[in-house]
């Protein structure tokens, strides 16, 4: 009988206090900024080799708009450095994604029912995978265009020669590497709330002209205020609210049809 009582109270022996979270919290926050740290020391050795990377879509965009190679510029005393650090922790972030992601997941992990814990080590790596992916879709697909569309407005619409400066462009860079990293955890967000039962798939569905406006309004406010960057967020965010609404689903048929089995077997068995 005491077997059975564990069975029907999920949260027996794994209840936390406030301060058990709190340390929790501590713990996790306190891994996750070791890692980003190694990361970073990480990235500050191979800074250079980052750093032409990250210019690559701005030199590519200068000439093919302009015709030749527009150096970026440092107007302030410090700019160089602090930019230099920027990079390395934004390339830090990216590299230690796996592990930040894993600390947060576990500390959700924390507060969820013993049944509800076992996606968590699904969504950790995929969670950290998609980051990196948003971070290098913005790196490889979004930033050629944007950078490639802002620099003939200025040079044919308003008639200027765009001089970018670089520690400008490094904070356009890493805002908006953040901005697709984050913004790619949509579908786990989705998955993580059906299978815990605050929404429904059905709820998901009906909701899509909403969460298509909702979607432009936030890439609207995440992005530089030119088109390009805004449709380009836009577009695969809603993609990937689609991909979490069939990732449920199909999840859920597989959850179904185990249900029916293993009720069918207890009917036989039954029978028997």
């Amino acid at each position: 009988m005491g077997d059975t009582k564990k069975k029907q109270e999920p949260l027996f022996n794994s209840t936390m206090s406030l301060g058990d979270h709190l340390e929790e919290l501590r713990m996790r926050l306190l891994r996750a900024l070791v890692g980003l740290a190694a990361g970073a020391v990480i990235c500050l050795i191979f800074a250079p080799t980052i750093i032409a990377f990250i210019k690559t879509p701005y030199d590519n965009a200068m000439t093919a708009v302009l015709g030749e190679e527009v150096p970026l510029q440092i107007i302030t005393v410090a700019g160089g450095f602090v930019s230099y650090i920027k990079i390395a922790l934004i390339a830090g972030l990216i590299i230690s994604s796996p592990w930040v992601f894993y600390q947060i997941w576990m500390f959700i992990a924390a507060g969820l029912y013993p049944n509800e814990k076992r996606y968590v080590h699904l969504a950790a790596p995929f969670s950290a995978g998609l980051f990196v992916i948003g971070a290098l879709f913005f790196m490889l697909v979004v930033a050629p265009l944007t950078l490639k569309f802002l620099v003939k407005f200025n040079e044919r619409l308003l008639h200027v020669k765009s001089q970018f400066t670089f520690q400008h462009y490094i904070s356009f860079v890493s805002h908006l590497m953040l901005v697709f990293g984050i913004a790619f955890q949509t579908p786990i967000a989705i998955f993580f709330l059906n299978r815990t039962g605050l929404v429904s798939i059905e709820a998901l569905r009906r909701s899509r002209k909403f969460v298509l406006l909702a979607i432009f309004v936030v890439a609207a406010m995440a992005t530089p205020p030119d088109v390009i960057s805004q449709i380009t967020l836009a577009f695969p965010l809603y993609l990937l609210f689609e991909l979490g609404i069939l990732l449920s689903y199909f999840t859920s048929r597989k959850k179904n049809r185990g249900q029916k089995t293993e009720d069918r077997k207890q009917r036989t068995e039954s029978d028997i």
